[in-house]
């Protein structure tokens, strides 16, 4: 009877001590956050970048890593086969020496169709410029002709010469007129056919001319189109090429030579040197923080000082459902999240715990 009796005392005084310990708990709140806020420690952790192939798609053929290597910004990480983009920037630039070669012959056929022009004007102008010449000429002939003729009939009447003399002298002068009259005749003809029909040809084979402008300039816009196309093959081809976006350690590698990549699947798991660890304050305490501010924190092991960098600040996730199932008069442990960003220092990695002495906190 003793014996059960001194059970039934041990089994009150244990259901006794749940309940004081629930109520204790219930006024002081046991989440995960309160004690968080409590203890103000973080797990230091590097900030991971999923790698893959901007845009483009092929079969891997080349992988440059392992995991566990560490890599420089720059570093080649993987290769997709690039056989049909190369062949495809081959063709374009095939097609550009073409096209290339098909404004220079235009243009050349347009200048010397210019020059035609030009050339046929200053032959016609050229022309006329001799006509003249030879009409000026026949007129002085004409001219001397005639003061023969009248000296030679002087002479005549003063029976100094003979009549034969004078007959000479009128003939010549008679030839004299009819060059004259040649010329003159040969002189509007020319000036009427380069006033006239000649004028209209020379002027057709210069709108011939300058429409093959067109003709070059629809080309140089081929050839622009041509040139664009072939800046996104190449910009393609460079894409083929994944390549490491900063320092870092590859910490998995998720495809293998062989398979199709798509666009966009993420392919390796960068690990970089960008390293954070998250603690949660008060509302009292956090009222003293801002995004940008320097704070120390305190390795766990080894106690070592950790300078950082508050880059968030905001309400811890979940707060306004945990406030409500607290008791009344229970918002000073209303709970924010700040996430402290690290400097780079020997000996300070990702996995260990750091953590914050409320000592920070009063000197703010």
């Amino acid at each position: 009877m003793n014996t059960m009796n001194k059970a039934k005392r041990t089994g009150i005084v244990f259901i006794a001590l749940l309940i004081i310990g629930g109520l204790i708990l219930m006024y002081k709140g046991n989440d995960a956050i309160v004690l968080a806020t409590e203890k103000k420690e973080g797990i230091l952790t590097a900030e991971q970048v999923k790698m893959s192939f901007d845009s483009v798609s092929g079969r891997l053929i080349k992988e440059a890593v392992k995991e566990g290597d560490f890599v420089k910004k720059g570093d080649v990480i993987m290769e997709l086969d690039s056989t049909d983009t190369d062949l495809a920037i081959a063709k374009l630039k095939t097609q550009i020496a073409q096209m290339e070669a098909q404004i220079a012959s235009t243009s050349g056929t347009q200048g010397i169709n210019f020059m035609k022009a030009d050339t046929n004007e200053s032959q016609n102008y050229r022309q006329i410029d001799q006509q003249q010449a030879a009409v000026q000429s026949a007129n002085v002939t004409l001219k001397n002709a005639q003061i023969d003729y009248r000296r030679k009939a002087a002479l005549v009447e003063a029976g100094a010469i003979a009549q034969a003399q004078l007959d000479d002298a009128e003939m010549a002068l008679n030839v004299a007129q009819a060059n004259v009259e040649q010329q003159q005749q040969m002189l509007r003809r020319l000036t009427a056919a380069t006033n006239g029909s000649s004028t209209d040809t020379i002027a057709q084979e210069r709108q011939a001319a300058a429409n093959m402008g067109n003709d070059v300039e629809a080309l140089r816009q081929q050839k622009a189109a041509l040139e664009v196309q072939l800046k996104e093959l190449e910009v393609a081809k460079e894409r083929l090429t994944l390549r490491a976006p900063e320092d870092g350690k590859i910490l998995k590698v998720l495809a293998k030579e062989g398979e199709m990549i798509s666009p966009s699947t993420p392919v390796v798991l960068l690990e970089s040197k960008r390293s954070y660890y998250d603690i949660y304050v008060s509302e009292k305490q956090a009222a003293g923080l801002s995004e940008g501010m320097e704070i120390t924190g305190t390795t766990v092991a080894g106690e070592k000082k950790v300078t950082g960098t508050v880059r968030l600040l905001t309400q811890a996730p979940g707060f306004a459902d945990l406030k409500q199932s607290r008791e009344k008069g229970q918002s000073d442990l209303s709970a924010f999240q700040v996430r402290i960003y690290v400097d780079p220092q020997d000996g300070i990695i990702p996995g260990m715990t750091i953590g914050v002495k409320d000592s920070e906190f009063a000197k703010r």
